[in-house]
């Protein structure tokens, strides 16, 4: 067996894996990173980054390197493509989507962990685990063995760390196949978006939308098809249901996807954990699934690495699958409700007329995209104010905003009355004293995710809270405690 020694091992560097090390490396968890394949993939599909990812990526000063490297769009028709606008006045600073192709995104990623000093090996198939009380053995395809704390499976729907634990993963199989790629086209595009227009009347699932200078995004229904799929597939099914092909040729990529659901029946097996599509698969509608990984991330992270520094509550990592996984389930059920809207059958076409004219309700069409966003998710949190359990979104500070002072990963004490103290916890919460700061409460106790912890003015209540998220009190000297300053 290998003599070295890892605090914690990752299999899979996809964007749930790369942003789960980099999280952990910023408490200097030692990580290393198994990535199965040796190369990056080819596949150069366009992927859509939601709000709450843009921002968990401006949380951790990400997200000016990720814009610049795609292409924003307004928000909206997310939910089952309806074609409605955003509701006004979003709560949050990047009420966008952004498009970016996903070996970018993935490439981003995994610098990030690298910069921050997580080791990734390329070329690594993870093929046996065996756990005790102290941690786990990784065994790899050439034989090689491995000593972590704790092992994470990030490795998608085929999860071989899911299987290997003997975690279900129930749900349903796929039904039905959808062909996805980005082919060129020379056809007038004012003849392409009548020839879609009138496909669509038959069924929503269709779409040929403009991805650049002749370029065109092609989602188009499917019989089984073998993998991968060619391009005379592709010109087959356009016949097939909008009596053209469009002349379609030269693409850029070709997939395939089904529509199977599934959920692992539990999120942890002792020292070893799931997240992203090793957790849970759905169809892509909606575009939810990356976003959901990196989220499951954000939410892992601090809570692993307070575990591996000793100072977690007892009940801490347990959080994680119980916030998570219901935010799965959700994710579960929308895109199930919509790939029944998708239906050609009249029985689903009146229920999306029904819901297309309910959308014209600001109230209805707030709660669908925020749903899709996951800008609305709430962790629970016992009773109190209706912020607490959310995130908070990028408030403005004396100097700056509130995303500016996170990059650490620690937790926040958000001070408005200039009179609390984070003192036994400053190792681990910073103090951020600004009276003119942007909420509506006195003061706000931020997880390292951003979410809203405690809300009051009492410190005793404060003590008591930051205890509970963040262990025991340290011996810490009187004056010691740093403040942050806005902006500086």
């Amino acid at each position: 067996m290998s003599t070295t020694e890892h605090d914690v091992i990752i299999a899979g560097c996809g964007p749930t894996g790369a942003m789960l090390a980099a999280e952990l490396r910023l408490h200097n968890v030692r990580v290393l990173v198994l990535e199965r394949d040796t190369e990056p993939t080819s596949f150069v599909r366009i992927v859509g980054l939601h709000i709450r990812s843009l921002e968990v990526l401006a949380m951790r000063g990400l997200l000016e390197r990720v814009r610049e490297r795609g292409r924003q769009r307004p928000p909206g028709a997310y939910f089952a493509a309806i074609d409605k606008p955003a509701p006004a006045g979003l709560d949050s600073a990047h009420a966008y989507l952004l498009g970016i192709h996903q070996p970018v995104i993935v490439q981003l990623l995994e610098d990030h962990a690298i910069a921050a000093g997580a080791h990734v090996r390329h070329g690594c198939a993870v093929t046996g685990l065996e756990q005790d009380d102290d941690g786990v053995t990784v065994e790899l395809a050439g034989g090689e063995r491995l000593r972590s704390r704790f092992l994470v499976g990030c490795d998608g729907a085929r999860s071989t760390v899911r299987k290997l634990l003997g975690v279900g993963f129930p749900g349903e199989p796929s039904r039905t196949a959808t062909l996805m790629g980005e082919l060129a086209s020379d056809l007038p595009p004012e003849q392409i978006a009548a020839g879609v227009a009138e496909a669509r009347r038959v069924d929503q699932r269709f779409s040929v939308g403009p991805a650049g200078p002749g370029l065109y995004r092609v989602v188009v229904p499917a019989a089984e098809v073998s993998d991968p799929p060619t391009l005379e597939h592709f010109r087959r099914q356009l016949r097939a249901f909008a009596g053209t092909d469009f002349g379609v040729h030269s693409p850029r990529w070709l997939s395939r996807f089904g529509d199977a659901t599934r959920l692992a029946e539990r999120y942890r097996t002792g020292r070893v954990l799931l997240a992203g599509d090793a957790a849970h698969i759905h169809p892509p509608i909606g575009g939810q699934g990356l976003n959901l990984g990196l989220q499951d991330a954000f939410n892992l992270g601090w809570k692993l690495a307070a575990q591996v520094g000793g100072w977690a509550p007892e009940t801490l990592l347990d959080t994680y699958e119980t916030e998570r996984r219901p935010v799965a389930e959700e994710v579960l059920d929308n895109t199930r409700a919509q790939t029944e809207l998708l239906s050609a059958e009249p029985g689903a076409q009146a229920v999306r007329r029904l819901l297309v004219e309910l959308m014209g309700f600001d109230v209805v069409n707030r709660h669908l995209l925020e749903k899709i966003t996951a800008i609305g998710v709430r962790y629970d949190f016992g009773p109190g104010p209706a912020l607490l359990g959310r995130r908070l979104p990028d408030v403005a500070l004396k100097q700056g905003s509130l995303y500016d002072v996170t990059h650490r990963g620690r937790g926040l004490l958000l001070d408005r009355t200039e009179r609390l103290t984070v003192a036994g916890w400053a190792d681990r919460v910073d103090h951020l004293a600004d009276p003119t700061a942007a909420v509506d409460a006195p003061c706000l106790l931020l997880r390292p995710d951003g979410h809203v912890a405690w809300i009051g003015d009492d410190q005793r209540d404060l003590d008591a809270h930051l205890a509970r998220w963040f262990g025991p009190r340290s011996a810490i000297t009187p004056g010691s405690e740093e403040v942050i300053t806005p902006g500086g």
